[in-house]
């Protein structure tokens, strides 16, 4: 609903629950304002999402699973709250950028609700490493698997807010990804970023001054593979689709959940 008044924070955070999960949350406000606080929020959505999952990967295992199975509950848990749409955006944007097609053919590529083998391999190699590293952290310490599925929620989230920077083009003029393109402030995105930063390297505190620095090493570099994904799909695409920032949030949830493997 468009309106002319100014948005509240409420309405940000409406917009963020609204459109990157399932929760029955109404989204009053579909302009750019809201958008832009929605965008801004996003990482809240991740933070309510990584919770979750965090949640049903510890109940297995205090039920007696073992850490294979708690990773793919924490895995489930993110593609159920969004309907699949990311890994759907994953496969998605794989196909387009492995079509080798000009940006408008590979563009209807994407729209297609078929999955080709590029958009195949990419899904599952991409949910092996996510379970395959939660399964480790798990059976490391319970702990620890769960404030990777946390920090990897908000990561994935938190690139969300920075691929919606202003300077980054929608490729199409309709869709979600022309409806958040460019609505977030560079100062906005980056204060952001630094604070996901700074709270993920105070949630590595009680692994010692390395799972300080791993914690906040993997927003970090999680962020950059993001970012090298995105540059990629606006030479290729012309500019970002719903599937594109799909792609960028499993990108980025990946790429965190390995750096926060690395040294165990």
């Amino acid at each position: 609903m468009l309106t002319s008044s100014s948005p509240s924070p409420l309405d940000g955070l409406r917009f963020a629950f609204g459109t990157l999960t399932v929760l029955p949350v109404r989204v009053h406000r579909w302009d750019r304002e809201a958008a832009r606080g929605g965008m801004l929020a996003a990482p809240v959505a991740g933070l309510v999402t990584g919770a979750a999952a965090a949640g049903l990967g510890l109940l297995l295992l205090v039920l007696g699973a073992g850490p294979l199975l708690a990773a793919v509950g924490s895995v489930a848990v993110p593609a159920a709250l969004t309907r699949g749409l990311h890994l759907d955006g994953l496969a998605d944007t794989a196909d387009g950028l492995g079509s080798g097609k000009p940006a408008e053919d590979a563009l209807r590529i994407m729209k297609q609700s078929d999955i080709g083998p590029f958009g195949v391999i990419t899904l599952v190699l991409t949910l092996l490493a996510q379970v395959a590293v939660l399964a480790q952290l798990y059976g490391d310490s319970w702990t620890r698997g769960a404030a990777a599925a946390v920090t990897s929620a908000v990561a994935a989230r938190l690139a969300l807010t920075l691929a919606a920077r202003t300077g980054v083009p929608p490729a199409r003029p309709e869709g979600l990804g022309a409806a958040v393109a460019g609505v977030v402030p560079v100062p906005g995105a980056a204060a952001v970023a630094a604070v996901c930063t700074l709270a993920a390297a105070a949630a590595g505190t009680p692994c010692g001054g390395y799972g300080t620095v791993r914690a906040a090493a993997a927003v970090l570099l999680s962020l950059a593979a993001a970012e090298l994904l995105l540059r990629r799909c606006v030479r290729r695409f012309g500019g970002v689709t719903g599937d594109v920032f799909g792609a960028l949030e499993e990108t980025a949830a990946t790429a965190a959940l390995v750096v926060l493997a690395l040294g165990h």
